[in-house]
């Protein structure tokens, strides 16, 4: 939202202004004026300007050289009878304090006749906050109450907007704000907080709530307003970035009875926020098993639907593919046809990429990748009208309905679970798998993408003290009652306090760059701060910390010997604490071209954009070069939330070691056994 939000506020408070003149000449200067007695004139409770008054003793002076040049605005008193009620005065606040200065000093009588214009309660609102407006504006906590004042006197939203020709969405804004914490909606007042911050803590209609985020913050960084709006939706969605909600559509949610917690200060006019994530999820399942009945009639053995692609899922499956069937001798003619426009077409695109002694032409460039692109998916067409599933495919292998990153239904079809007769043949021929399979990713590879796993895990842990304090209980137990635990079972920690911070810095050249790293340095930067300098004041100061810093500060500590690097896909023990944790690597890491494409082959990021966008999207890439490949590969995968196995699979190895023999056996280099 940043500024954008600040911008409209300004510009709301400058079309509140521009009406002010109108509206004294047209709905007010009717009004009669009386002359009342200084004794009979108070401060209105409707006055809508809250700040102390500054200035009067000047004001008194003009007012006794010059007399009182325009007139105070006033309301009867609620309670007050008879034929000369007391009246309050709602604008002119700062004049009655001048005249009521000059009777203390005896420079005028008690009972001096004062112009004044007496109007309704409702209307005295309105006077008041005009007449502020147009001598000093005023803040938008004090616009927000007067607002909020009209309401209560039976005003509607749209006379208020009428009145001061300003939009419905601009008092809907500031009646937002009325409905902070009057000691909030003071600090405000007074400067204490930004425009921006207000309206972050106005999401939120407790009073209680949002006193505790802004004074029992720990740390002034937690009232930025980034924060201070996460802390409030917390585990609500954000209607403008959830694929559920573009599937189902926000009427059809809020029809079915959900609620959208709504951000008026968005740009966005549907801006919000889901709070009831189970419905959401009930309505696309119920969408999605409409597609599934008719997938069904194709006759798989099993259709299941999934509301988001999960990749970890996926890797239990092998994927076939439909056969396909001999061709005619027509059919092949018509084939070799279109592989010899295939084969013109790449030579002269590599052709042109080689040709280091012409300048670049996008144009020409462009026209040769395009006829390359045409007959690739020619050729690809082609052979797909050639396929169809058998039956035997059909009875042993099923699809899936799910959404995609953008709320679009996609079927993947031809899943094997992984261990059936099915998968373990070759896709399509039915010829035997090669015995050896060339790893996917290599050791240097797996080493730097279960580095970011390991960073991953670390910030997950750090914010669960409890979880840090299981893990931590974990490894030491089995050491105290080792009659009852034999065998020692691997968590990844390594409990003699070895940091993994310099660790995952050489494994992975691109981990200063990650979020997970940018967060657990900031993390280490504050503990940095706030510890002793002196080794030896470091238990004193531990003892006099309260629980909650001591709590957080174990958690940050023990996650700080995680350590899950290793130069194979296999499975790790960590895996199950990031499935505790509920890890989402996916807001840790994504596949571009420093992290993984540059470093896999070309066939291997086709064979990625085919499983995580569709064979369309990776067909261009057989023509390209491999640099052109991976960096149009990043853009095809941003957004769609893949990951390769060794992130997205949750498997954790049995590993159980023999403590009696793990410190024995250990390399002389390497004493730490990561347990």
């Amino acid at each position: 939202m940043g500024d954008r939000s600040v911008d409209v506020a300004v510009a709301e408070d400058a079309n509140i202004s521009n009406a002010i003149g109108s509206l004294l000449e047209t709905k007010f200067v009717e009004a009669p004026i009386a002359f009342v007695p200084l004794s009979r004139l108070s401060v209105s409770p409707l006055n809508v300007r809250r700040k102390v008054l500054t200035g009067i003793e000047g004001l008194a002076a003009s007012i006794l050289a010059k007399g009182l040049l325009q007139n105070l605005v006033a309301h009867p008193e609620k309670g007050s009878r008879g034929k000369n009620p007391k009246l309050c005065v709602c604008a002119g606040q700062r004049r009655l304090a001048a005249l009521q200065s000059l009777a203390e000093q005896g420079k005028i009588s008690a009972d001096q006749s004062i112009p004044v214009k007496v109007l309704t309660e409702a209307e005295a609102v309105a006077a008041s906050l005009i007449e502020n407006e147009s001598r000093e504006p005023m803040c938008a906590a004090d616009q927000a109450i007067a607002f909020r004042l009209l309401l209560e006197e039976g005003r509607s939203i749209d006379y208020v907007a009428s009145l001061f020709s300003i939009s419905t969405l601009a008092v809907q804004r500031r009646l937002k704000i009325a409905n902070v914490s009057p000691k909030l909606l003071d600090l405000y007042r007074d400067d204490g907080m930004s425009t921006e911050q207000i309206q972050a803590l106005a999401l939120c209609d407790d009073h209680e709530k949002q006193e505790h985020l802004w004074f029992d913050a720990a740390q002034s960084w937690l009232r930025d307003p980034y924060h201070l709006r996460a802390a409030i939706v917390e585990e609500e969605i954000n209607v403008s970035e959830n694929p559920l909600v573009a599937f189902v559509t926000l009427d059809a949610y809020v029809t079915a009875g959900g609620y959208v917690r709504r951000d008026l200060f968005s740009e966005s006019a549907n801006a919000g926020y889901i709070t009831d994530m189970a419905l959401l999820q009930q309505l696309a399942t119920e969408r999605l098993l409409v597609v599934a009945q008719d997938i069904s009639a194709e006759g798989w053995s099993f259709v299941e639907t999934r509301v988001k692609r999960d990749f970890s899922e996926l890797s239990a499956y092998t994927h076939i593919t439909p056969q396909a069937r001999d061709m005619t001798k027509k059919e092949a003619a018509q084939y070799a046809k279109l592989e010899n426009t295939l084969n013109k077409a790449s030579s002269a695109l590599d052709a042109y990429y080689s040709d280091e002694t012409i300048d670049e032409d996008d144009d020409k460039r462009g026209a040769l990748e395009d006829a390359a692109r045409d007959a690739q998916n020619a050729c690809e067409q082609f052979v797909e009208a050639l396929e169809a599933w058998t039956p035997e495919q059909l009875a042993s292998a099923g699809a899936f309905v799910l959404l995609n990153h953008a709320g679009k239904v996609v079927i993947e079809r031809g899943y094997v679970k992984r261990g059936t007769t099915a998968s373990t043949a070759r896709e399509g021929d039915g010829q035997d798998a090669p015995k050896k399979v060339k790893p996917v990713h290599s050791d240097k590879l797996c080493r730097r993408l279960t580095a970011h796993r390991t960073a991953a895990v670390q910030v997950e842990l750090a914010a669960k003290p409890t979880i840090a304090l299981a893990v931590l209980m974990q490894r030491l137990i089995p050491t105290v009652f080792s009659s009852l635990y034999y065998y020692g079972e691997e968590t990844g920690v390594h409990v003699t306090a070895t940091c993994s911070h310099e660790k995952l810095l050489r494994e992975a050249d691109d981990m200063e760059a990650s979020a997970a790293w940018q967060e657990i340095d900031a993390e280490r930067s504050k503990w940095a701060a706030m510890l002793p300098k002196r080794r030896s004041n470091l238990l004193p100061w531990l003892i006099e910390q309260s629980d909650d810093v001591m709590a957080n500060l174990f958690a940050f500590c023990v996650a700080a010997t995680l350590d899950s690097v290793t130069g194979t896909d296999a499975a790790h023990p960590v895996n199950a604490l990031a499935d505790l944790l509920d890890v989402d690597m996916t807001k840790y890491w994504t596949p571009t071209q420093g992290s993984y494409l540059n470093h896999v082959s070309k066939a291997r990021i086709a064979e990625v954009v085919s499983t995580a966008v569709s064979p369309e999207a990776a067909a261009p890439l057989a023509a390209m070069k491999k640099d052109d490949a991976a960096a149009t590969a990043e853009l095809r995968l941003a957004g769609t939330g893949w990951l390769p196995e060794v992130l997205a699979k949750r498997d954790a190895s049995t590993g159980e070691v023999d403590e009696c023999q793990s410190d024995e056996f250990a390399d002389p280099e390497d004493q730490e056994i990561p347990y």
